[in-house]
């Protein structure tokens, strides 16, 4: 059974993929809202909602962090939602969720992982990516984000493909080159998002 640690960092995974996912779904890039993400939010959010009282002090502040963070998000997909029903285009949508994040960022200590998310260029070193699939999800994130700065379409690239992608690049680089790490870097080069596969060692 998973500690509440764990829970809370799968939490905070959530609701970071479930921001992603509705980005794509607002922008065209799925064709129906990430319910099964929102559910399993919500019950790891009800279900910590009611036991506060076996978390210690650290971890119900995080908690409660996570749950205003996601209470931001669900807002504004709702309305976004109501807006898209109702054939509106709210276009200041990216600005909001940038506010929300500089705001969950002044009451949270600054993680690898933020510091990653706010930098043009994020890089991550894989070696076996499907042993590191927090690398591997942190990697897709980054990419996903810059194409969306960039204003560039995912195409046909879905989240399954993009990790086969990455498990057999890794796996073809180790064998042509001889090398135990591979590098992978999400850059924006005059407008244009490159994902490059770099030898380490």
């Amino acid at each position: 059974m998973a500690t509440i640690d764990e829970d809370l960092s799968q939490l905070e995974r959530d609701i970071r993929q479930l921001k992603i996912e509705y980005d794509m779904y607002f922008g065209g890039g799925r064709k129906r809202p990430p319910t099964e993400i929102e559910w399993r939010i919500e019950l790891v959010v009800k279900r910590y909602g009611e036991r506060g009282g076996d978390m210690k002090y650290g971890q119900r502040f995080r908690y409660g962090n996570l749950a205003q963070t996601y209470a931001k998000y669900k807002d504004i997909f709702r309305k976004r939602l109501a807006q898209r029903e109702e054939g509106k285009v709210q276009r200041h949508f990216g600005a909001a969720a940038k506010a929300i994040e500089a705001d969950r960022a002044k009451t949270q200590a600054v993680t690898d992982a933020a510091a990653a998310e706010a930098a043009k260029v994020f890089r991550v070193v894989c070696t076996e990516p499907e042993k590191e699939p927090d690398k591997v999800e942190k990697l897709y994130e980054a990419f996903v984000r810059a194409k969306q700065e960039a204003g560039e379409a995912m195409g046909k690239m879905t989240h399954a493909g993009f990790n086969e992608f990455v498990r057999k690049k890794t796996k073809d680089l180790q064998s042509q080159k001889n090398c135990h790490e591979v590098e992978y870097v999400v850059e924006t080069v005059d407008g244009q998002v490159k994902l490059k596969a770099l030898v380490k060692s």
